[in-house]
């Protein structure tokens, strides 16, 4: 298949694009704008392989998209490229809604209009796959889990984004007939993951014997996925999955970010042993607002109708995951001074 792939400088698709080109063997145009997140060093894999390329281009630029379609001729989109981090669209929302929301319609746009002008096979074939959170949502109490017909309450600017453009990618599929399939994933962990989030920021910091800031008492749950589990995950949706349906991708390990917190120090004194235990380095800060309480994904809709089952459980990505970050500080050294260490945020 000949495959774009947005956003997949980022860390969810350059996975994606790891997965297509070296695993799987397929052809793949990444278009990434290279915001602070993207980076190609993810790619430098597959970056000499003939059956990859790669445009700097904004999703929101509709000639470029236009001139980028009718260049590669896609069988298909994979669509990643978004605004992903909760505390930078609490103090800067208006990224969110420009990436999120109007480069989906642009995006969705330019499909339609490539769409309509292939053949009659190669429109039944054809297929784009929006990607998103399980954060649109909005949170879970001490019971039951989010599944494909919960209603959407999404609680932070970025959340709110994500779901006006599942929104969106619906309602071109209802209206317009695009081939659009839906993904909304829990939280996503592994190698390639830029500094600023959970885990990573974590075990940087607790390498170097830094604090390790905490919002509120560290009880917020979430479901974590292991990103190569993820890529899997999505390549099956687009692929065999419903038109016009949604999917549930999950990885069933659930755990309190403060178990999180626990895990990675514990790994690091395993393997990088100091004379302090890094759970001393523990600071609990002011919680961020409107932080939900609770995630987890059903993901039974996926694993029984199109058969995918993620690989990884929490110890044995996590384990992955702190041994990859000990053995590419070339990846991920330079980025350490772009990423933002919240210390908690006060409602305005």
């Amino acid at each position: 298949m000949k495959i774009i792939v947005t956003g997949g400088a980022g860390f969810i698709g350059s996975a994606v694009c790891r997965y297509l080109v070296g695993d799987l063997g397929h052809t793949v145009l990444n278009i990434d704008k290279l915001t602070y997140a993207g980076n190609l060093d993810s790619l430098k894999s597959i970056e000499d392989s003939p059956n990859y390329q790669f445009a700097k281009a904004d999703i929101c630029d509709r000639k470029a998209m236009d001139d980028l379609f009718e260049s590669f001729s896609p069988d298909g989109v994979m669509h990643l490229a978004a605004e992903s981090h909760v505390d930078r669209s609490i103090t800067g929302a208006a990224d969110f809604i420009s990436t999120n929301i109007v480069g989906t319609f642009t995006l969705l746009e330019t499909a339609r209009g490539y769409w309509n002008t292939l053949s009659a096979s190669d429109r039944k074939s054809f297929r784009f796959l929006h990607v998103s959170t399980d954060e649109v949502y909005g949170e879970l109490g001490a019971e039951g889990l989010f599944d494909e017909t919960t209603p959407y309450d999404p609680s932070s600017p970025y959340s709110a984004s994500k779901a006006s453009a599942d929104h969106l990618a619906g309602a071109w599929y209802e209206t317009y007939g695009l081939p659009v399939v839906i993904s909304n994933c829990s939280n996503n962990y592994g190698p390639y993951h830029f500094p600023e989030k959970l885990i990573p920021l974590v075990a940087l910091n607790a390498l170097d014997m830094k604090p390790l800031p905490v919002y509120g008492d560290g009880s917020n749950i979430r479901d974590w996925l292991y990103v190569d589990d993820h890529a899997k995950a999505l390549f099956t949706i687009m692929n065999k999955g419903r038109l016009s349906e949604k999917y549930n991708v999950g990885g069933r390990n659930e755990r309190t970010n403060l178990e999180v917190v626990h895990t990675i120090c514990d790994i690091l004194d395993e393997l990088r042993p100091k004379d302090t235990p890094r759970r001393d380095l523990i600071e609990f800060v002011t919680d961020r607002p409107g932080h939900d309480a609770r995630y987890a994904i059903d993901a039974n809709k996926l694993e029984s109708e199109l058969g995918w089952k993620a690989e990884e459980d929490f110890d044995s990505g996590i384990r992955k995951t702190i041994e990859w970050y000990l053995e590419n500080d070339w990846w991920w050294g330079p980025m350490r001074h772009v990423a933002v260490e919240r210390q908690g945020l006060e409602k305005d």
